[in-house]
């Protein structure tokens, strides 16, 4: 679980997703025209949906093209895998030039799951990048209509690091206060940010992961915003109960009312042995609920934390971080799910640290 210097050298990548016509390819246009993003590797699914030809320079092979801002944009109609390896190989091998970010554009349809898991799992790409941030972009107007009738909306929305709320000058003010309202219902921790024709500041965008390669060091607040859950209180269900943890929950009554966000607080260590045995179960049997967990865990017999991350089926390789970030050093997770709420998670796992805390202790005593 060490962590090395090899984690801040691996190469940031940005996924882009939203529902049709969110503004996506709007965003992605107006990004690339911004300074600082001339060492950006684009991968997207057909050029004919970025604005390429005032941008275009040359091609520099089939499926790879050099903008003058310095950007490279890289069509992906097949293996996100193969295209991410091809582009490292040509950077290693100096046929494209050096990148040190890279940003996926989905499809309009897409489930950004099996984006994630791609980073999370192949073994080339986990050592040679690393997911920074996932911006998802929201219609104004029809926004809540895509999030009644489309589950990939909503799903698009619950996994955001970032939520852009674009068209937001076409919308009136009850229409998008309706919409701001739902989406932080649906996911407390990500910042909304209305957009109009795609015009944001990267800062806003990226370096939202648990690395920050400008100071070489962790951020694990803004990573983690287990705050958020606590500032939205008037939107949750509060339960505390005599284990010494206790959870912030809410229930939204729409279409999107599977999805539930929350965060779970141990105020005891948690054994490592119990969290894995925890994290095997759970991601086998209900797997599918696990939209996005992250946290942030007090183990016995470390002194350090240590930062989990997961995404439906895959848990990331756990990071131990150097020091706490503040003088609260209660292990906090925070859950994304479908159709699971926090009880049963929070119980399993306090009674599977128990069941371990009391074999320990057994073992102890024998010694």
């Amino acid at each position: 679980m060490a962590l090395s210097n090899e984690q801040f050298d691996r190469i940031a990548t940005t996924v882009i997703t939203g529902f049709l016509g969110s503004g996506k390819t709007t965003l992605l246009n107006a990004l690339l025209t911004q300074d600082g993003m001339d060492k950006t590797a684009v991968l997207i699914n057909e050029f004919g949906e970025i604005g390429l030809d005032h941008l275009l320079v040359r091609e520099v092979s089939e499926d790879v093209v050099l903008l003058n801002s310095g950007c490279i944009c890289c069509s992906v109609r097949g293996d996100l895998i193969s295209g991410l390896r091809d582009l490292f190989v040509k950077r290693t091998r100096g046929e494209i030039p050096e990148f040190d970010r890279v940003i996926i554009e989905t499809t309009g349809l897409a489930d950004p799951a099996p984006i994630l898991h791609t980073l999370m799992t192949d073994p080339l790409l986990t050592t040679k990048f690393r997911l920074d941030s996932v911006v998802t972009t929201v219609d104004a107007i029809h926004g809540a209509g895509q999030l009644d009738n489309h589950p990939e909306s909503v799903k698009q929305a619950a996994v955001a690091d970032r939520i852009l709320m674009t068209k937001a000058d076409l919308a009136d003010d009850a229409t998008r206060t309706a919409l701001e309202t739902r989406l932080r219902a649906l996911n407390p921790a990500a910042p909304i940010y209305p957009v109009i024709n795609g015009d944001i500041a990267v800062s806003k965008l990226f370096n939202a992961g648990l690395y920050d390669p400008t100071t070489k060091s962790m951020d694990v607040q803004k990573w983690l915003r287990d705050e958020a859950y606590e500032q939205h209180g008037d939107a949750h269900n509060h339960h505390h109960d005599d284990h010494g943890h206790h959870d912030h929950s809410h229930d939204v009554n729409r279409h999107d009312d599977h999805i539930r966000s929350f965060c779970i607080t141990f105020d005891e260590p948690i054994h490592w042995d119990a969290f894995v045995t925890w994290a095997e179960i759970f991601t086998q049997m209900r797997g599918e609920s696990l939209l996005r967990v992250k946290g942030i865990l007090n183990l016995v017999g470390e002194d350090a934390p240590v930062a989990i991350h997961a995404v439906q089926h895959v848990f990331h390789p756990p990071a131990s971080l150097p020091a706490w970030p503040s003088d609260d050093h209660r292990s906090k997770i925070v859950f994304i799910t479908k159709d699971l709420g926090p009880q049963v998670i929070r119980e399993s796992l306090y009674h599977l640290n128990a069941a371990v805390s009391e074999t320990n202790d057994g073992n102890t005593v024998k010694e």
